[in-house]
């Protein structure tokens, strides 16, 4: 019987699980909600650390953006330092997305930290410094990370004005110096070092950025392990399984890189969407049971691409954010009360 390509990625997915490395999730916000009064339950009603209800549901990796030097301290390396010890206590490995801002380091934002200089000499020189320093305190708070992003979702570049695309020489040398600070850290052993873009299912965006920064020649090959892409349903129509496929299975075959999908969610609730979702989604519900459902179909189609390594959850449990910056309601698996939903046991199964 020939299938249908996505039937084939879904009915493929007990045959390639086996190879995933990461299962995770982004827990950033943890403290921020703790503090806030949430407590963390399992489906069953149970009050448990978060950390434990995750590695419970087959979580292996947490994900932590540092913030270098943030209004009221939430997400600095103090905090992530404290938030990385619980993980490692839980048995769980730290991949650390080091945003390189004071706030939020997306498409639309990448501002530089106040205080840094602007020049790229110096700037580089700076960048180094502080992923060299960020580090060597995880290794002397005996925490080594699994994976370390320089940078989150760089796609329009990173450390503005001087890092913008319009200039992919300044990238490229920027990109060289975080290398450098974590290569040159105390961290033993030395974590896989990511590069993370966004819209993963548009090759022709993947394509251009690594052509036009590696042609550089000063970010090399050798200066990173992984490739991380962001893969959200709600932000374009054209987000298809089969385009992530078709995406990941070129960049494998370009760069041979290890490649996760860093960040993806779906949601419980989504009664106004801003953009319609891809076609191949329609059957999935907005759901526990279509998380689940969507997070085994992602996992099936990064296990089966060359490099595949895994893929994580971003923010399931920040519930006060329950709409996780997209125009649908509720993205989480947990309930407004912090109580577990059943998708979060997906991870067991991929």
């Amino acid at each position: 019987m020939i299938l249908p390509p996505l039937a084939a990625i879904v009915l493929g997915l007990s045959a390639v699980e086996a190879a995933f490395t990461y299962k995770g999730v982004d827990w950033s916000s943890v403290t921020v909600e703790e503090k806030a009064g949430v407590s963390y339950k399992t489906s069953n009603g149970n009050a448990q650390p978060l950390e434990r209800i995750l590695a419970d549901s087959g979580v292996n990796t947490v994900r932590q953006r540092i913030w270098v030097n943030p209004s009221g301290g939430n997400y600095n390396l103090a905090y992530n330092i404290a938030l990385a010890k619980r993980a490692k206590v839980a048995g769980l490995g730290v991949y650390l997305d080091l945003h390189y801002s004071d706030t939020w380091a997306d498409p639309a934002h990448q501002s530089t930290p106040s205080g840094w200089p602007t020049g790229v000499d110096d700037l580089a020189w700076k960048l180094y410094n502080y992923t060299l320093d960020v580090a060597n305190q995880f290794q002397s708070a005996n925490v080594q990370p699994s994976i370390i992003s320089i940078g989150n979702e760089i796609t329009a570049g990173l450390l503005w004005p001087t890092g913008r695309t319009s200039s992919w020489g300044n990238i490229a040398r920027l990109l060289h110096s975080a290398s450098a600070g974590i290569k040159d850290s105390k961290l033993s052993p030395k974590p896989k070092i990511m590069i993370h873009l966004d819209n993963g299912w548009n090759w022709a965006t993947q394509n251009n950025w690594y052509t036009n920064v590696l042609k550089q020649g000063t970010l090399v090959s050798s200066d990173f392990d992984m490739m991380g892409v962001s893969f959200y349903p709600f932000y374009s129509a054209s987000a298809t399984l089969a385009n992530l496929k078709s995406s990941l299975t070129n960049m494998g075959n370009a760069w041979g890189k290890e490649l996760v999908v860093a960040e993806t969610d779906w949601p419980v609730s989504c009664p106004s969407p801003s953009q319609a979702f891809p076609d191949d989604t329609r059957g999935i519900p907005y759901t526990a049971a279509g998380q689940s459902t969507w997070m085994k179909n992602v996992a099936s189609v990064v296990a089966g691409v060359k490099g595949g390594a895994g893929l994580f959850y971003w923010e399931p449990a920040w519930v006060h954010n329950a709409n996780l910056g997209s125009s649908c309601a509720n993205n989480c698996m947990f309930s407004n009360s912090g109580a577990a939903l059943t998708s979060i046991d997906v991870f067991k199964s991929i």
